[in-house]
């Protein structure tokens, strides 16, 4: 059985002001990412499904040809091959937790 905890994973840093960490299984990955208030957006795609959870904080979310806000309890769907990236909201860093299916092999190298 593979068990982790939130305070015992890796701890990566994509680029200034965004942190992820990360937990695979062998249908999905699910990651913990933390981005700063004034953070610089990073628009991109892959080809993993993707839902996006908000924690805690709010941030402005692009996908495709829409946005939305996502305020803590709030979720939207990335459909595989979607161009989209986040904008902090506000002065407190914004936590999501995402799921990706299929795993991530560049995510799951992240765990180590």
């Amino acid at each position: 059985m593979k068990r982790g905890s939130f305070g015992e994973l890796n701890v990566t840093s994509d680029r200034p002001g965004v942190e992820r960490r990360v937990f695979s299984g062998e249908g999905a990955t699910v990651a913990f990412t933390t981005l700063a208030p004034g953070h610089s957006p990073f628009p991109h795609s892959h080809p993993h499904e993707q839902i996006v959870y908000m924690i805690s904080g709010r941030a402005r979310f692009f996908v495709g040809d829409e946005e939305t806000i996502l305020e803590p309890g709030d979720m939207v769907v990335v459909p595989p091959g979607v161009e989209h990236h986040a904008q902090t909201l506000g002065d407190e860093p914004a936590l999501d937790l995402s799921v990706f299916t299929p795993p991530r092999a560049e995510y799951i190298a992240e765990e180590r």
